[in-house]
């Protein structure tokens, strides 16, 4: 749906029209290549190879090529794209993975499915990235591997991640589902750590229909390894080099996600004009803005601000019609799955204080620059409102 247009919706059996900022308009993007998609998925359909066919090569080829590496190894989602990367490295049982606090789950559940054990580490205040002085301090003789998140599409300082990495003999798998083309000093993400894996759950920069991933790297074994572990440990069928698991990019995602391809720098740039315009425009003095690094070319994934305010401006914003979400409202360490850590509030204050502040405000290629000053005027109203 078009988030400017007037939508009716049914509730109760009543017939209701409301006109909303969506958060992400996710039909407009299909509505826009819709001719093109169709055909590809109709391809796919009347060719019949809907496991490992040619498509899916087609498609992981030209993702490495734009990522800049030998491989790319498509999955079935991006917490697979993680745990199978960690699998192939040999992370195991009794090793430990540097992860953020401030992460989606899937980055700790990828680890604790291989086995491991994850060690959170606080971010930089200002960047909300992994701190790569932080990481230093959480290395043991257990420690296997390090996970920088390129969170919210921003890219981690890899020149100093690298390094801590290669003066203690560790992995860097990056964690990209945020950041498809970002660049960091000029190069894309995606190539610089020993993989790097990739979501492309249909509210990413590169977003599928459905759920979806995969694994960019440089190395040729590594590479080998991710195709039998995401093919039941068979690259001949029938034939079970090791056990693996069913974890195999869907083809008709794949046909989808080549064409989106051809659109993902264009569509990146629209991002990029809606942060500037945020940016340069909110005024609201209890807010604060994200942070650019001046080697970062971030895609903007998502607009992240932080407010002690946060539940009135969202509640605020939602009355005016304006969509926001929360990424994320409890840290890692601090939910039920993780309990058996035994972390407790205020052993990460950095982290629990960006989850109880930040809010995401509408991002995305269709949002068109009417309805961002529209977010810019209740954002700052609010601001003379909550300081009266």
């Amino acid at each position: 749906m078009h988030a400017k247009e007037d939508k009716c919706i049914i509730k109760n059996n009543n017939v209701m029209s409301v006109n909303k900022i969506l958060f992400l308009d996710l039909s407009a993007a299909y509505l826009e290549l819709k001719e093109q998609i169709d055909a590809a998925i109709a391809h796919v359909l009347f060719s019949s190879r809907f496991i490992l066919s040619s498509d899916l090569e087609t498609f992981e080829n030209e993702f490495a090529r734009y990522i800049g590496t030998k491989h790319c190894i498509g999955v079935g989602s991006g917490l697979d794209a993680l745990h199978l990367s960690l699998r192939a490295l040999g992370v195991k049982s009794g090793d430990q993975v540097i992860v953020p606090n401030n992460t989606y789950i899937a980055t700790w559940l990828a680890i604790t499915h291989a086995g491991a054990t994850p060690v959170p580490v606080e971010p930089d205040s200002k960047t909300y990235l992994m701190n790569p002085v932080v990481i230093e301090r959480s290395i043991t003789k257990k420690t296997k591997a390090v996970i920088p998140v390129h969170l919210y599409g921003h890219p981690c300082d890899m020149d100093s991640i690298l390094e801590i990495a290669q003066q203690h003999h560790l992995f860097v798998l990056e964690d990209a589902a945020q950041a498809h083309g970002a660049r960091y000093k000029e190069k894309r993400v995606g190539g610089f750590g020993t993989a790097a894996a990739w979501s492309f759950y249909p509210g990413k920069n590169l977003g599928a229909f459905g759920d979806g991933g995969a694994v960019t790297t440089n190395s040729d074994e590594l590479a080998t390894s991710l195709r039998l572990l995401r093919n039941y440990g068979s690259k001949v069928k029938y034939v079970h080099e090791l056990q693996g698991f069913n974890s195999r990019l869907d083809v008709l995602q794949a046909a989808v996600l080549l064409v989106k391809l051809k659109y993902l720098d264009e569509w990146n740039e629209r991002r990029r004009q809606i942060a500037s315009f945020y940016i340069k425009n909110l005024k609201n003095a209890n807010l604060s803005l994200p942070f650019v690094e001046p080697w970062a070319e971030p895609v903007w994934h998502l607009f992240v601000v932080r407010s002690k305010n946060r539940e009135k401006l969202q509640r605020y914003l939602e009355k005016e019609g304006i969509s926001t979400l929360i990424h994320y409202p409890i840290p890692p360490h601090l939910q039920d799955a993780y309990a058996n850590l035994k972390y407790a509030e205020g052993n990460f204050p950095i982290s629990e204080e960006l989850h109880r502040e930040v809010l995401s405000l509408p991002m995305g290629p269709h949002l068109t620059m009417e309805q961002a000053e529209k977010v810019v005027e209740a954002v700052n109203t609010f601001s003379k409102i909550i300081n009266t």
